[in-house]
């Protein structure tokens, strides 16, 4: 293998050994199949290429301090995809047949799973999608899943540090009743052009208000927003947004801190009330944010005036990374440790 800068990994692709995958035809999941082969073969008329039947997930595998690899909360991704079959009409893969596949993946690759002090983890991405041919609208008859994985550093070069966010109300990610809480590739292709824009402007990314009235706080980009003010964590609830299995693993952790905690619609006028903000997502788990300019209105909502991470904020994303390492104890049963 060729020698891995790990300190110096980018968020990016970079092959490795082998992938996972598994065929639904005739009604029933076949067996998982190992490849080398970083392509596949696929019918032109595919309901994956014409009308979006297609879901993915990320999750993690970290090395710890003892050596042995980690995979966090994968229950819940194999969840999170069920979740997004059934809202694209696509055939169900069993939890248990995630967990082997991601199981095995990693294994396969584990020569990729970077040091514990590199600060670099391996990414994992499984992906179904309708392989099927269709012309007419509807879903396809046959089904594909594979797992990949590839090594990555942090998801912002710096590492944990706060960056700016734009509130622009031109654009929209999702509409309350649509795809917006499924995992699905449309949802990202719908957020290029806005934070194309975003970072052109020189921010992060943009921040989401909900489609129907743009009074209240939807995403950050891909990523799940919270606020922090008096000892609460405050996070929004919306038909809109992907719940994001971090900031479920983080409102678990902030009321073990002696926090309270709240899930509920964010009016956008309350930003200007919190003492600290942050995204959260499996890439960055934590990218705590400085400041939310509103573009439309002419207003900055300033979370960190020196520029440095709120204390709440380093305390979740610290506790978190922590017990993904393994270097504290795991009382959830959220890791996975690979035999």
């Amino acid at each position: 293998m060729e020698n891995i800068d790990w300190k110096n990994l980018g968020f990016g692709y970079r092959k490795t050994d082998y992938n996972i995958r598994c065929y639904y035809r005739n009604g029933a999941w076949g067996e998982l199949e190992e490849s080398s082969s970083e392509f596949i073969n696929l019918h032109m008329a595919a309901t994956t290429l014409h009308y979006g039947q297609e879901a993915f997930e990320g999750l993690k595998a970290f090395r710890g301090r003892d050596g042995k690899i980690r995979i966090f909360r994968m229950d819940e991704n194999a969840r999170r995809l069920q979740d997004s079959c059934d809202g694209t009409l696509m055939a169900r893969l069993p939890v248990e047949k995630f967990q082997e596949a991601v199981k095995r993946v990693v294994k396969l690759n584990e020569r990729f799973v970077p040091p514990y002090e590199s600060g670099a983890s391996l990414y994992i991405r499984p992906i179904l999608f309708g392989t099927g041919p269709q012309v007419g609208v509807k879903p396809a008859e046959e089904y594909l899943f594979i797992v990949f994985v590839t090594p990555v550093g942090p998801y912002f070069k710096g590492g944990f540090q706060t960056t700016p966010f734009v509130i622009m109300r031109e654009y929209d990610r999702s509409a309350p009743l649509g795809m917006g809480k499924y995992k699905v590739g449309g949802n990202y292709a719908a957020s290029l052009v806005a934070g194309e824009r975003a970072h052109q402007l020189g921010y992060s990314n943009i921040f989401y208000l909900d489609a129907k009235e743009k009074k209240y706080i939807d995403e950050c980009g891909a990523a799940n927003f919270f606020g922090i003010r008096n000892n609460t964590y405050i996070t929004p609830k919306s038909s809109s947004i992907l719940p994001s299995i971090t900031n479920k693993s983080l409102m678990v952790l902030a009321e073990e801190m002696g926090l309270k905690v709240e899930q509920r619609p964010v009016p956008v006028e309350e930003l200007s009330t919190f003492e600290e903000a942050g995204a959260c997502g499996t890439a960055a788990v934590i990218s705590p944010i400085e400041r939310i300019d509103d573009y439309d209105e002419n207003k900055t909502y300033l979370f960190s005036p020196d520029g440095k991470p709120g204390a709440i904020c380093e305390k979740l994303y610290k506790k978190l990374r922590a017990i993904q390492y393994g270097d504290e104890p795991d009382p959830h049963g959220w890791i996975t440790v690979l035999e």
